[in-house]
Formats: structure tokens, sequence, C-alpha cells
């Protein structure tokens, strides 16, 4: 006799490798054997289906055997040092009285995991089928099968892949047995699939996403359902053949570490990750400031100038330009018109990686209507020894070279100074020079907008605009009375107004904000404005400010800025007070209006979200504070990305933005830029995005496409550790979210004041004066919006310019729109939140319930103590802070955050694609009647839902202050006269005896406890709230 365990899979197991996931294997032990299945890495829902047979020595003392079944995490796996290698993740004891007698009646059952000792920490159920093989029943179920046998898993042990020696021990194979039993009932159009087949679906299981958990039975007929429950409950069986789905617990499972919107890690040879000996020789091929990236070799040719060329044309003109030829790759300079001694100045990179030539041409050549004439060359040598250049060496300096003809003859005239060398992208060349990579654009625009750069941000400064008030208004229009006036204030494209006042000398005192950016090119334009008609608005007089000292002043220190009088102009346009101002035109009258202005620099200017900004300093240079570190970032390259593609990397932090070279058609670009930047504030967030460069072929209104955005968070980096992984790229579409690649960066935090860096936690995020003088949320809404336009129209001036919808892309304009999918991520943040809460509420009352009696007897215990000895209350607080703390620090996270696909509601199964069509609406809308009606009737639903809860949080509050109210005359009766027994009752009693009564009252056993409401409670929902006197 035989005792067969079939472990199918578990669900929803305990996270023990620091990043979410552990590596599940099961042991199963029975009668002193012991074997286990093989390990699931990476899987919180491990699938094993996988069989242990076992021998039963004495048939009768089967049902006095238990079968201990328990779950273990790996540690090998993901630490080959670890003093324990194996990690108790539960564990389930089954009696074998209880196991089914044959393959037949056997059933799959769902045991939840129990707990090994008190402090254990087990989540999650395993399923489990258990049955008893005779030795008499062994050819029956054998022969019941005529179809291809199913092969055992691939990687089950040893001894059960091996087949057996002869036919007789293969037809009693226990795995071939209960196997068989399963595919007894089936049409041979659905039994296994022959070996081979079987084996390579085996294969191919870790590749795929694991099918819906699918066992077949065979049992006797019944009409009776079949229940998927999570306790070992044995339900009908179903009838033969029928399919039984056994559903996983509620809630969204959890994702494996290795899916595709998976961090993954890699080891790239950088000099900054390798040992003291590598990195020595690293850095005879690299400088030492690019020990973030991998060294990329790259043949140069600087092409200066020319000499002496020889005229080619009956007319003794010469129009020339150099060709410069490595195999298959030509890089060509601009032409020079008539000019026998021109001066290019252009330097070509070409990548040795892809470089198969065995020599390098330099050719002059005559620019022509019909066909280019040839004037020379210089061939060189690819095997010989070329210099190689290692910055910081000074540039290797050019020499003149004679041309030759086609034959190699010298020639008698022309000469080309040339400089060849071998470098890497440390060169001082390489931002400038033209990329092999970018050998088929054709337009100098194009090619201009493939070259790596580096932009700054504009410096902006809030202006602040105080209109005061206004004397001797003057109407335009003689013997009509003034109307009602306005001040418009304007600068740029912002545009405020004041309220209307009704007199001549009227008095506004209100204040604005605006954005400028240095240098400021744009006035302020005050214009006071009288309101004729509705819709008609008549100027009274303007004038017309220099954004600059002594006209305006600046405010580093918030102190008060004294108000000025400033006449107003009849003049209507900026040019005729330009005039007026020229010619000094003086009047004996003018009307009059009281402003203050301030160049606010205490201010630091938003121009991104506060959630993820990355610079927090004043505007005013002497209030910034010194540097605390150093951040490096290396653009190693990108995998996966869709055909087709030019693709161009884009890293912003502070006010420095960063762009790579573009990449021509490739989907697995290698860039290999290091880019560094000066921390302020180690709470700053990094920005890298990745796009399709649209303007290769030149100007056209083509826009560059997003491929997709990482952020990484500086606090959460360690110092001095190179971070290298695969960010997964991914992009939010009205279809849903795809993955459109993967990102590979190094990054790397090196502090240079600890000190400084440690007191900051205790410093406000933002500068002094937004606390001493705080900008209203919607005001700051409206200044950020302006600043990122600013923003995007000063680097769109830029050459080559970085595009409006870069730079929008990059700063997050539209994220202050609504969003349905937004909504509901926020609002699981917030239940996610309370969850701890909860779990501490539940425990609390599973210790009131006494469900697990030693936890609880422990309880009383230390609330006794705590009771006894009132001091011990906060050091033990603090202490269990600590312990917990220590304790989570091994499974600390070991990889940045990225965006998580699940908490930010994306994932198709998570989303309607309606409400990602609103998401990705225009504002207005520019949908049909019908499709804003539904989405309007929606939205009343989902506020309606809201709108209750906030009654119900109101009426709670309001029944809380009725106890006082004497709204309620009886209750608020009962309440004050308890009120003065309980305020006596605790003068007289001492304090700990009142604690340990209250406190053995709520921890008091089931049996003493009623299951009807308590009094209290009953009290409080009596009391009457304001919701009975709503419309």
């Amino acid at each position: 006799m035989k005792l067969a365990v079939e472990i199918s899979d578990a669900c929803d197991l305990a996270p023990k490798d620091g990043a979410g996931a552990c590596n599940a294997f099961v042991e199963v032990e029975f009668d002193g054997q012991k074997q286990r299945t093989p390990t699931k890495p990476a899987d919180r829902s491990p699938q094993w289906n996988h069989t242990l047979v076992f021998e039963v020595s004495d048939p009768g003392r089967v049902s006095s055997l238990p079968v201990d079944v328990s779950v273990h995490h790996d540690r090998s796996l993901s630490d080959h040092h670890a003093a324990r290698p194996h990690t108790f993740l539960g564990r389930v004891r089954i009696s074998a009285a209880s196991v089914a007698p044959s393959p037949q009646e056997a059933v799959l059952q769902r045991y939840p995991l129990e707990k090994r000792g008190l402090f254990s920490r087990v989540s999650g159920d395993i399923a489990l089928r258990l049955y008893l093989i005779t030795d008499h029943a062994d050819a029956a179920p054998a022969s019941a099968a005529p179809g291809p046998v199913p092969v055992p898993d691939p990687a089950d042990n040893r001894q059960q892949q091996q087949p057996p020696a002869d036919p007789v021990a293969a037809a009693l194979n226990p795995i071939r047995i209960a196997r068989a039993a399963f595919a007894a009932g089936e049409p041979e159009s659905r039994q296994q699939p022959p070996l081979e087949s079987a084996a390579g679906e085996s294969r191919g299981h870790d590749q795929q996403q694991p099918p819906p958990r699918v066992f077949r039975s065979v049992g006797a007929s019944s009409d009776q359902p079949r229940r998927a429950t999570l306790h070992a409950v044995a339900a009908p069986p179903p009838p033969p053949g029928q399919t039984v789905v056994m559903p996983r617990p509620p809630g969204p499972a959890p994702a494996p570490a290795g899916s595709e919107f998976g961090l993954v890690e890699t080891k790239p040879p950088l000099p900054a990750k390798m040992g003291p000996r590598a990195a020595a020789a690293a850095t005879a091929k690299i400088a030492s400031t690019y020990d973030m990236v991998e060294p990329m070799s790259y043949l140069y040719v600087s092409v200066v100038k020319a000499r002496d060329l020889p005229t080619m044309d009956i007319t003794g003109a010469l129009d020339p330009y150099v060709e410069v030829k490595v195999g298959n790759f030509k890089g060509v300079t601009r032409h020079k018109e008539k000019n026998h001694d021109p001066v290019w100045r252009q330097t070509f990179a070409f990548s040795r990686e892809h470089l198969q030539a065995s020599q390098l041409e330099v050719l002059v050549k005559d620019k022509d209507l019909v066909k280019d004439d040839f004037v020379g060359r210089v061939v060189f040598d690819m095997s010989s020894d070329i210099p190689t250049r290692v910055p910081p060496d000074s540039p290797l300096a050019p020499q003149w070279y004679r041309l030759s003809d086609r034959n190699g003859d010298k020639l008698r005239h022309g000469e080309i100074m040339l400089a060849v060398w071998i470098g890497t992208q440390a060169d001082e060349a390489f931002p400038e020079a033209w990329h092999s990579d970018a050998h088929s654009v054709s337009s100098l625009e194009g090619l201009a907008s493939t070259r790596s750069k580096v932009y700054y941000s504009p410096k902006l400064i809030y202006l602040k605009v105080m209109a005061i008030a206004a004397q001797d208004l003057v109407p335009n229009e003689k013997g009509r009375p003034l109307a009602p006036c306005v001040v418009k204030i304007q600068l740029g494209g912002q545009t405020r107004r004041t309220r209307p006042q009704g007199s001549a000398n009227p008095a506004w005192n209100e204040e604005f904000m605006f954005v400028a950016a240095e240098p400021f090119d744009e006035p302020l334009v005050v214009t006071v404005e009288e309101k004729v008609a509705a819709g008609r608005d008549e100027p009274v007089g303007r004038v017309i400010i220099p954004v600059a000292a002594p006209y305006v002043p600046r405010n580093d220190l918030a102190k008060s800025i004294e108000a000025k009088w400033f006449s107003l102009s009849t003049v209507l346009t900026a040019d005729e007070a330009a005039a007026s101002e020229a010619t000094k035109l003086k009047t004996s009258f003018a009307s009059k209006i009281h402003l203050r202005l301030s160049l606010e620099t205490a201010y630091h200017v938003l121009d991104e979200s506060t959630h993820y900004c990355s610079d927090l300093q004043p505007a005013a240079k002497k209030l910034r504070k010194s540097p605390i570190g150093i951040l490096e970032l290396g653009i190693l390259g990108a995998r996966n990305l869709a055909p087709g593609k030019s693709p161009y990397g884009v890293a912003k932090y502070g006010v420095k933005w960063v762009r790579t070279r573009t990449l021509l058609g490739t989907v697995a670009p290698r860039w290999n830029e290091q880019y560094t930047w000066e921390v302020f504030d180690v709470c700053t967030v990094v920005t890298v995005a990745v796009f399709d460069n649209c303007h290769l072929a030149g100007g056209g209104d083509a826009k560059d496409q997003r491929i997709g955005k990482v952020r990484v968070r500086l606090s959460t980096l360690e110092t001095d550790r190179v971070y290298t992984h695969f960010y997964p790229l991914m992009a939010l579409t009205p279809g849903g979210l795809k993955k459109t690649g993967e990102l590979h960066l190094a990054v790397r935090f090196t502090c240079t004041a600890w000190a400084n860096m440690l007191a900051m936690y205790g410093k406000p995020l933002l500068p002094k004066m937004h606390y001493t003088n705080p900008i209203s949320v919607l005001q700051m809404d409206y200044l950020r919006f302006q600043a990122m336009q600013m923003v995007a129209a000063r680097l769109g001036r830029a050459e080559p310019p970085l595009h409006r919808e870069v730079v929008e892309y990059m700063l997050d304009v539209d994220s202050h729109m609504f969003s349905l999918r937004r909504s509901k991520a926020n609002f699981k943040r917030m239940t996610s939140l309370f969850s701890g809460a909860v779990a501490v509420a539940h425990w609390m009352e599973g210790i009131r319930r006494w469900k697990n009696p030693v936890t609880t007897i422990l309880v009383h215990v230390l609330f006794l103590i705590l009771v006894c000895y009132p001091e011990l209350i906060l050091p033990t607080v603090f202490l269990y802070l600590f312990v917990i703390g220590v304790w989570n620090y091994r499974r600390r996270p070991r990889k940045p955050a990225h965006m998580d696909t699940v908490l930010s509601n994306a994932e198709k199964e998570l989303v309607h694609q309606d409400e990602l069509d609103e998401e990705f609406d225009t504002f207005p809308t520019s949908k049909s009647s019908e499709v804003v009606r539904m989405r309007y009737d929606r939205l009343r639903s989902v506020a309606g839902r809201v709108q209750t809860v906030v009654g119900d949080l109101a009426t709670q509050g309001e029944r809380a202050q009725a106890l006082l109210s004497w709204r309620d005359p009886r209750a608020t009766s009962i309440f004050v006269v308890l009120s003065l027994i309980v305020a006596v009752v605790l003068y007289v009693t001492p304090f700990q005896v009142v604690a340990v009564v209250l406190g053995l009252y709520l921890l008091r056993h089931p049996r003493f406890r009623s299951k009807q409401p308590s009094v209290p409670f009953n009290f409080y929902k009596r009391l009457p709230a304001k919701s009975d006197v709503l419309l």
C-alpha cells in the first residue's frame, strides 16, 4: 500500500525575500519519510502540480499516523551565505484516517496554513489531494487509460523521472496510476498531449502566464454543484469528466517579481562597480568622471581646413567639401563656395563596434550641379597604430596631409589639415561630433537635433503687484459720469483684474502674483478700465513699467516695500507709450495709480508638482544653501523598443536638463552617457524619459512621441551605492496600459556633508517665505502652470530646441486634470493607510474573543504590568517601535521604487476603457453629448456615494455634540448625571484600580459577553443628529 499526496498550488503566501515575494517549496513528512517539491522562485501563489508517494509499512497503523505538510521559503536562491537556508511559511497536519481509500474518491481540498509558534507570520492556503493506492488495484487504473501517458513535471526528483525497468513495474508505478485515474473519464480529444509536446509545455511554463487552476475529478454522478471553500470540507464530486475550477480567494493576486512591469537588476561592467584592480585597468580606457557607463570606443576624424586646393572647373571656381568614408559609413562636411582655402572645423565620430573596414578615406570633392568632381584624397590604414587619447589629456594637434589622386600619387597642390584618434564618449569632441549613428539624416536642422545637449531652465521669480488705489480718474467721453473701474495687469500672457470700484478715487487693495523670467524682456502693463456696459471696457489710462531695477525692487529678506504713485497716460499702445517717453511729453494734469511692486526672490517658483519636485531652492542666490551631495546618472541604453523608432533620452533634476544623442532606427539603443548634478536636498526626485525623435526631416509640425518615463527619489537610495536596473517604460493610452520597452540606468548618490544632510530632515521642505507669507492653493496652481509655460517657451528657443511636448511631459502639465482612474487609486491609498489600524483592531477583537488563549493571557499579564508601572508605558512603546524597525531592516527594499501599475489602477483588469478615454479627453470636451451625459451620470453616482460617506461622518460628529446640547433633554440629563457619578468615583478610586477593572471588563471571556450591542453603543446611536433637518 502507498500513500499519494498531490500538491497542486498555494495562494497568498507571506512575503519573505524583501521584494514582496517568496521562493516556496513544500516538504511532506509521513511515517518517518520526508519528500519535497521543487522550488518556485519569486512567486507568492506558486503552482507545483506535483505528486509525492510514500510507502505504508503497516496498513493497520495508517489511521493513527499524521501527514505533516510544511511550506518553506528557500533563502539560498537569494542569499547564498544565509545562516538558515529555509524560512517557515506555514504548515498543515492531516490525519491519515481522513485520506481517501482510492484515487477515484479523492477530491482536491484547500487547507488554510497554520502557525508553528506564537510569533510565526503565516498567511494563505494550500490545495492538496490525498489518497491511498492498494496493491491489488494497481492494474485496473493503469489499464483504464489507453491513451498517451502524461509525463511528470521535469522539476520532480530523479527517482520519479526514471521510467520503470520492466512492464510489470511500469504498470505498478504509482504516479502513472494516479495520473491515469484523472484521465480515465476524459474523451480522447481532451487527454494529455504526447511526450514531446508535454515536455515542451513544461519547459515554457515559466515563460507564460499561469493558466487558471483547473482540476479534473472522476466520481459518482451527483446533481449537487461543487462548492469552493477555504476549509478542508469534502464536497460531493462532480459528474465524470466535468471541469472543476478552484477560484482564488477574493482580492487581486500580487504580481510576481518577474512580471513585465517589474524592475530587473543588472550587473554591467561599469568601472564604478568593479574591484580596485579592475577599476584601475578601466581608468586607462575611460576618464574617472565617466565611471557610471560602459566605455564605448570611437574613431574621431577632425577636418579642420585645407589650403592651395587645385582648380577643377574651366571657370577656375572651386566649391570644396570633404567626404569621410569608413566602410559603409560616410560623413560629409558643408561645402564652401568659391574658396581654395576653406575652413570647416567639423569632427566625425564612428563607433568602432560597427566598423569592419581596413582603411579610412578622406576625400576632397568639388560641388557641381551634375556630378561632383574628385579633387584629392588621404587614406589611413586602420591596421596601423592610430593614437589613443584619454581625457584629461590635451586635444590632439592636427597635421597637414598632402592630397593624392586615385592612383595614390601625390598632387602638386593641395593640403588638408586633419586629426585622427581613437577615444571614448568622455572626449570633449563627442557632444558636437557628427555621429555615424545619424548617417542617414540629410538636413542640417535634423542633424542638429540628434546631438546630446545640456539645457538650463530660466531663472523664475515671483512678481508681486498690489493695486492700492487711484486718484482723479476721468472718463474718456466728456459729460458722461465715470463708470465703475477695474485695474487690468498684464505681464506677457498673464492677465489679472481687480474687482470694480465706482468712484473717481477708487481703492482696491488687491494683491496679485505673476511669474517673471530673467532676462526681463516683457514689461508690466497696468491699465485702468471703466466698465461702460456688459462686455464693453474702455481704458482710462495706462502705465508701462519695466520689470527691472530701479523700477521694481528685489525683496530678498521679506521686508516691507514702499508703494509708489504712477501717472496714467492716455496713450493706448505700448509703442505710443514708448514714443511719449522718448520725447518726454509732460502734461499739466494726469490721473495717478498707487502700486506696490516687488520681485519676491525669497520664494521658490514651482514649475513641477510638489509631490516629485527636483528643486526647492529660493530664487535669491544669497539665500541658497550649500550642496550636500552629488547625483550621478548614467543613461546606459534601452531594449525592447518598438521597431522604427529613433529614440533619445531626456533627464531633469533641478534647473539642469540633459538630452542624449538620437540613435536612428534601433530597438536596443546604447547611449552610455553620464551626467552629474549638485544635490541641495535629498528629498527630491530625478526624472528620466525616452522620446521618439520626429524632427529628423527638419521643420514641420510633427511632435516627438512619448515612449516612457521613470522617476527615482534620492531619499530612497543608499549612499555611494551604484544602482543598475532595467526600468519598465510604460505608456498609458486610451486603449490601455502598454509596455513600450525598458530603460537601463545607473544611479549613484554621493553625500559630501553628512551633518547637513541629516539636519535637513528637521527643516521645512520649501523656503521660509512659503510659511511666513503663504500663497493660496488656487493661486499656486495658477502660478505653477504659468511657470511651466515659460520654461517650455524658453527651452523651445534653444538650438536644438527642447520641444514643448517634451517639457510638458517631463513637468506633468496635465496632472491637475480630473481622472476617475487616479481618483480610485487615491481612494485605495487612503484605505490602505487604515489597513494597519484595522489589523490591530481585528487582533484586539481576537484577544477579546479568546481565539488564542495563550496570547490573550500574555496580553492580560502585559496589561497588568503596565497598569502597575505606568512609567513603563512610553518606554515600552518606543522600544517596540525600535524592535520593529530593526526587524524590518533585513526586509528593506533592495531596489529603487518605480511606477506601480497596480497602485496606479492602470492595468487592464482594474480600469475600464471608457475611464481612460475620459482621462485623455480634451478640455473642454470634444465628445458627443450622449457620451458626456453618460459620464456626467456616472460622476453623479460616484459623488452620491462620497456624499453618503461624508454625511455619515457628519452624523457621528453631531451626535457627539448632542451629548451636551440639550437637544434631547432626556439623553443629556442621563449623560450629565452619569458624568457626575463617574467624576466622584474616579476621585475616590485610585487610577490603577479603575484601569484594571475597565481593562479586565473589555477583555472578559466570551462566555460572559452578550451578542447584543453594548449599552454605551446603544445610547450613542440614539442621540439626535442634524440629518433629519436637511431638505
